[in-house]
C-alpha cells in the first residue's frame, strides 16, 4: 500500500514537471563521468531530442546542439560551478534541426552528495524571443541616442515630488561637463539660467502647468562650467499626475547656440540695412530739399537782376557769388555723402558751428532781407561739433528756412541761435517768434513725413522729418517747445560731451 502511494506521488511530480515549458533535468557528475538521471518531456520541444536520447547520450547537447563559438564558455561555466559548488546561470546558442538558431539559458545548483558525486538540478529555458526583444530594444536605444546626439539634444526627466531631475549625458555635455547620466536637484539647472531669461522661462513653464495639454517650450541661456552661456531650446510634456497635480514631466534640451547666433547676426544685418536705407533716403531728401533752396534763390535773383539798374546789379552779383559758392559747397558735400553711403558709420569732422551757420545765412541772404528777419547769433567763435558736414548744413538750412517761412505778419521776424552746455553735452537752440505750433494737437506727428501744420503754398512736410532723422543718425536728439502765435524753439543735442 505504501509502495503504491510512493509511486503515485512520483507519477504526480513527473506529470507536473512535464507540463513546465522549460527543461527540468537532474545530472550527476561522478569524477569526469557525466550522466542524466531525469529529464522532463519538454526536452523534445526545446532541444528537439527525446528524453531517452538526452539521457543515453548527453554529449549530443554539447557537441551537436551548442554552436562551436559558445561551446567552450558553456563547459567552463559548468566546470567552475562543479568545482566551487556555486549556482550557475549561463546563456548560449544552439542549432536545432527544425528551428535553427535559438538562444538558451541554463540555471541550476550543484550539490555534493553522500557518495561524493555531484548532482546538478537544472532548468533550461528557450529565451530566443527575449533576446530578440533585447536586440530590438538595443537597436532602438542606439538609434534614439544617435538621433539625440546628431541633433545635439539631451533628455530630462523631472520628478516634482522629490524635486530632482534626471539629465542624460548629452545635457551634461551641453553644460561642458562629463558625458554621463545624473540625477540632481532641480536647483542644479535653475541656478544656471541666465538672469535676463528667468522671467520668460518661468512664463513658458507656467503656461504648461496652468494647462496640462499645452506642451512646454522655452528658449533661454544656460551657464556652462567655463562661465560662458549657451542658447538652448527646452521642450517637454507633463506625463504623470497625482489627482490634479502634476508630479512628473519629461522632455529634451537642444543646443541652438549656432542657430541663435545666426539669428542675432541676421538681425544686426537687417538693422544695418535699415540704417543704410534711412541714410540713402536722407541723401535723396537732402538732394531734393537743399538744391531746391539754392535753385529757388538763384531764380529769384535772376528775375530781380533783369529789372535792376547797374548799381543794384553790382550788389546783386556779390550775393549771386555767395549763392554760387554755397551751391558749390552743397554739391561737394553731397558728393562726399554719396561716397560714404557704403560705409556703416557716418563720417564726422570737427566743424566750426558759427562758420557753418554763417554759410547758411549767406545762402538765405535774399530771403532774410526780403522778410526783414533779425538774426541774433550767440555762438562762441571757437564752438565746434564733431559732425558730418552735409548733415550739419542740411539741419541748419531746414530750421532756418522753416523759421523764415512760418514767420508772423504781426511782428518783425527774429531768429536767435544759442550755444549751450546742457548736462555736459553740447546743444544748439534755434528760436523764432513766428506762428508757433499747437503741440497739444500735433506733438506726436510733428516730425512725421509729409506732415504740415500751416497753410503755406511751399509746405511739403519733409523738412522736420529729414532733420530729425539726420540728428538721430549722428547719435543726437531734438526737442521742440512751441506756443501758437508766440514762436518756437528747437533744441538740438549733439552726441558729444565737453
Amino acid at each position: 500500500m505504501l509502495q503504491a502511494d510512493t509511486e503515485s506521488i512520483s507519477a504526480f511530480y513527473k506529470k507536473l514537471l512535464d507540463e513546465v515549458p522549460d527543461i527540468i533535468f537532474k545530472a550527476v557528475f561522478n569524477g569526469n563521468k557525466f550522466s542524466v538521471v531525469f529529464c522532463s518531456e519538454s526536452v523534445k520541444d526545446i532541444y528537439e531530442l527525446t528524453p531517452e536520447e538526452f539521457k543515453n547520450n548527453p554529449d549530443l547537447l554539447i557537441y551537436e546542439r551548442i554552436i562551436p563559438e559558445d561551446r567552450s564558455g558553456f563547459i567552463k561555466k559548468m566546470e567552475l560551478s562543479k568545482r566551487r559548488l556555486v549556482r550557475y546561470d549561463h546563456e548560449y546558442r544552439v542549432i536545432l534541426p527544425q528551428k535553427g538558431l535559438r538562444w538558451m539559458r541554463i540555471t541550476g545548483k550543484p550539490e555534493l552528495r553522500a557518495d561524493n558525486t555531484i548532482g546538478f538540478y537544472t532548468r533550461v529555458s528557450d529565451i530566443t524571443d527575449l533576446k530578440e526583444k533585447e536586440r530590438e530594444l538595443k537597436l532602438s536605444e542606439e538609434r534614439f541616442h544617435f538621433a539625440l546626439n546628431a541633433a545635439s539634444e539631451g533628455v530630462w526627466d523631472l520628478d516634482l515630488q522629490t524635486q530632482t531631475c534626471y539629465f542624460s549625458g548629452q545635457v551634461m555635455k551641453i553644460l561642458g561637463l562629463e558625458d554621463k547620466e545624473v540625477v540632481v536637484p532641480i536647483s542644479f539647472w535653475e541656478s544656471r539660467i541666465h538672469p535676463e531669461d528667468i522671467v520668460n522661462r518661468e512664463k513658458d513653464r507656467k503656461k504648461t502647468f496652468d494647462n496640462f495639454n499645452v506642451p512646454y517650450e522655452s528658449i533661454f541661456r544656460v551657464r556652462k562650467e567655463d562661465e560662458k552661456y549657451k542658447w538652448v531650446l527646452s521642450r517637454g510634456q507633463i506625463v504623470d499626475f497625482s489627482g490634479n497635480n502634476p508630479i512628473r514631466a519629461i522632455g529634451v534640451v537642444k543646443d541652438i547656440t549656432q542657430l541663435k547666433e545666426k539669428e542675432i547676426e541676421l538681425g544686426n544685418t537687417i538693422n544695418i540695412i535699415g540704417s543704410q536705407n534711412n541714410r540713402l533716403s536722407n541723401f535723396a531728401h537732402i538732394v531734393s530739399h537743399n538744391l531746391r533752396s539754392h535753385a529757388s534763390n538763384l531764380k529769384m535773383f535772376l528775375d530781380l537782376f533783369k529789372d535792376a539798374d547797374d548799381k543794384e546789379r553790382e550788389e546783386m552779383l556779390q550775393h549771386l557769388e555767395a549763392i554760387s559758392n554755397g551751391l558749390s559747397i552743397t554739391i561737394s558735400h553731397l558728393k562726399e555723402l554719396v561716397e560714404i553711403q557704403m560705409e556703416v558709420k557716418t563720417i564726422k569732422e570737427k566743424l566750426n558751428l558759427r562758420h557753418y551757420l554763417k554759410n547758411i545765412l549767406n545762402i538765405l541772404h535774399s530771403e532774410i532781407t526780403k522778410h526783414g528777419v533779425t538774426i541774433e547769433i550767440n555762438i562762441p567763435l571757437d564752438a565746434t561739433v564733431d559732425y558730418n558736414p552735409a548733415y550739419l548744413e542740411s539741419i541748419l538750412l531746414n530750421f532756418t528756412t522753416n523759421a523764415i517761412k512760418y514767420s508772423s505778419s504781426e511782428r518783425k521776424p527774429m531768429i536767435s541761435y544759442d550755444f549751450e552746455i546742457v548736462e555736459g553735452r553740447k546743444a544748439l537752440f534755434i528760436t523764432d517768434n513766428g506762428l508757433g505750433i499747437d503741440l497739444r494737437k500735433h506733438k506726436n506727428a510733428l516730425f512725421g513725413m509729409y506732415k504740415t501744420f500751416h497753410k503755406h503754398r511751399n509746405s511739403r512736410g519733409i523738412g522736420l522729418f529729414i532733420t530729425k532723422n539726420q540728428i538721430e543718425a549722428m547719435g543726437g536728439k531734438v526737442e521742440v517747445f512751441s506756443e501758437v502765435n508766440k514762436g518756437t524753439t528747437f533744441k538740438i543735442y549733439f552726441n558729444e560731451e565737453v
